[in-house]
Formats: structure tokens, sequence, C-alpha cells
């Protein structure tokens, strides 16, 4: 976008300094942006971003531990199949659907019980257990607008 409008000024300039005429006027073109940010990320809603975010994973095994929960329960409902049917795989799939419509207000913290009793997740005491306590966040958000955000007001 940039360098199509810096062409074009170079392109008038030249053409008026063969015409010999001194003036460079600029160059009228719209910048697209959105018109409830004009381009900057909202804080306010969405946090601030990460640059860590954007870049590739640093170790060819990152990708395998972040997809490491999906891929033991997708090998968990084969094996269910295998075993007992075509039935069991969809009925935990229908429970984990209902249980994730259960929620609490955005700004409460949810411990989720049903959820990892459902995936067998009740049973086991990782780090998110500890160290992902909601008391302990540093920040508290606005109650009001996480719950306008949750309902599609923002």
């Amino acid at each position: 976008m940039f360098l199509t409008v810096l062409r074009m000024c170079i392109l008038r300039m030249d053409k008026m300094a063969s015409s010999g005429n001194q003036t460079f006027p600029m160059a009228q073109t719209e910048v697209p942006h959105q018109r409830s940010n004009y381009g900057a990320p909202n804080l306010m809603a969405e946090g601030p971003t990460s640059v860590k975010d954007g870049l590739v994973s640093s170790h060819p095994l990152e990708r395998s531990e972040k997809s490491f929960l999906e891929n033991k329960h997708a090998q968990e409902m084969a094996f269910l199949q295998r075993t007992q049917g075509r039935h069991a795989p969809l009925r935990l799939r229908m429970e984990q659907h209902a249980v994730k419509q259960i929620g609490r207000a955005p700004c409460l913290p949810s411990s989720n019980v049903a959820m990892d009793s459902l995936l067998g997740r009740d049973l086991e005491i990782g780090f998110e257990d500890i160290l992902n306590a909601p008391g302990d966040s540093e920040m508290m958000g606005n109650p009001h607008a996480m719950m306008e955000r949750q309902q599609g007001l923002i």
C-alpha cells in the first residue's frame, strides 16, 4: 500500500517537474481501517497482544506437545468406538457439549469440575491446577465490559 502511494507521488512529481510547475500536490488515497478502532487494537476488550503469538514454534516437538491432549482424546475415542460401538463416543461428545453450555459470568472463576471429570483429568494434578489459580491473577477485569463482550454487545 505504502509503495504504491510512493510510486504515485514520484510519477506526479516527475510529470510536474517536466511541465515546469513546481507545486507538488499530495496524493489522495484512502487508507482502509475499521471504524470501531481505526486500526489500533482494542485493549479494553481483547487485552494486550503478544508478539510470541505470531512467531513460529521454536522446537519441532512444541507443536506436538501443544496438541497432546487433543491427540490423546482422539485415540481414546477411537478405542472406545472399536470396543463399545459407535454410540459410546457420541454419547460422551454429547455430554461434553452439554457441560460446555454451563457457564458462569466471565468475571467469576470456574473450576470446570464437570468437564474435568468427563475427560478424566480430575484424577491428575498438573501445572495448570497449581499455577493457574484465578485468585493469583494480577488484574481483575471490568465485569460489565466482560459480560457485554460475552453477549456480543461490544
